[in-house]
């Protein structure tokens, strides 16, 4: 493994990795319930640097004292104090060498534990798809939301931008992820089912998207040259399966889009990132995004678990690879690939009853 291209380092603007492995987010609500990152969460992320991950990507950090929360004990950055808090854990990074990426999400529709409000909001006022999930404290199906007013979209805008100065200049985060996939709100306007909107907001796929492009504007603007990418999924965690409408057209709407607004990497996610992305067709979504994004750093995620679908997905053109379950019981993975080490087998333990940090993974 030691001439493997996954162990190689790779660069992006003012943004180096040691080597093309990223840990990818994923929502482990183990913060306060006021928000702040923890001591625990501190070690949790420290393990994936100094076990040789060149990028370290944060789970979903809600962006507003609002509407964006999505769970009990996820982490904010809506203030000085929340900022602060994941400071400790970014130094962690550090101290191993690897790079900190801030996740930003605004949860919109499928909130099911935001202590700010008592309603969620949406581009249009739908039931949600699914029920809400319990391994995030959640039951039931999801309340139906209230339709976002213009002023509620500018607060949004305005939130993620915010929320991007702090993890840079309190925090101390290298770069920053715009979550506008998996069903949450930015996905909600890109979707067409869930927007039904006759405003700017709506319309046709590159219209649907335009909250994005906004979203990426603001933030870019607020932290200057930093790194601002964004992440992009076709389907939802209250919708597994679904496909974009318009297939390979759509991916080239998208995809040129992002490429277009000058996005400093995008990050796709597929339940198995190699396989195609549309009936009829054999490209992969990641194939897509690199046909139509030809210069634009890619980071594919979805079921690449071992040496060989990551040299795939690699070939089928990602920059870097982001590692979920395999990172939760190998937080050492590069480390283990590079001396040809066994990878430990996923437990679904981990992530139950309750998806948070257990005491046994810190002691991996």
């Amino acid at each position: 493994m030691t001439d493997s291209k996954i162990l190689t380092p790779f660069d992006m603007p003012a943004l180096h990795a040691r080597n093309r492995l990223a840990v990818a987010p994923m929502t482990r609500v183990s913060a306060s319930e006021s928000g702040h990152a923890s001591a625990q969460m501190a070690r949790y992320y420290e393990r994936f640097a100094r076990g040789g991950f060149g990028l370290v990507i944060s789970e979903g950090i809600y962006t507003d004292q609002a509407y964006a929360q999505g769970y009990p004990c996820q982490p904010g950055i809506t203030d000085a104090a929340q900022a602060q808090a994941w400071a400790a854990v970014t130094a962690g990074i550090h101290a191993h060498g690897a790079k900190a990426v801030a996740q930003l999400m605004h949860a919109g529709a499928l909130s099911q534990g935001n202590r700010f409000r008592e309603y969620n909001v949406a581009p249009s006022a739908l039931l949600p798809k699914g029920e809400q999930m319990a391994f995030y404290y959640g039951s039931g199906q999801y309340p139906v939301p209230r339709a976002m007013s213009d002023e509620d979209i500018a607060d949004a805008i305005a939130g993620f931008a915010q929320a991007a100065r702090r993890a840079i200049e309190v925090a101390g985060f290298d770069a920053i992820e715009i979550h506008a996939a998996n069903g949450y709100l930015l996905d909600q306007f890109l979707t067409g089912y869930s927007n039904l909107r006759d405003d700017r907001w709506g319309g046709d796929t590159r219209q649907r998207l335009s909250l994005t492009l906004e979203v990426f504007k603001a933030v870019r603007e607020a932290v200057g040259s930093v790194p601002v990418g964004v992440r992009i999924s076709q389907g939802k965690v209250n919708d597994f399966t679904h496909k974009w409408a318009g297939g390979e057209a759509d991916a080239e709407a998208i995809f040129g889009a992002l490429a277009d607004a000058g996005v400093a990497f995008i990050h796709v996610t597929e339940h198995e990132a190699w396989q195609p992305a549309f009936a009829g067709s054999p490209a992969s979504l990641v194939q897509l995004a690199r046909r139509h994004a030809p210069a634009t750093p890619l980071i594919a995620n979805g079921g690449v678990h071992d040496q060989a679908r990551a040299e795939q997905v690699l070939g089928q053109g990602a920059d870097l690879i982001a590692v979920g379950k395999a990172a939760l019981v190998n937080p050492d993975l590069p480390a283990r690939l590079a001396a040809g080490e066994a990878l430990a087998a996923f437990d679904a333990g981990v992530l139950g009853p309750i998806a948070n940090i257990k005491a046994s993974e810190l002691m991996l």
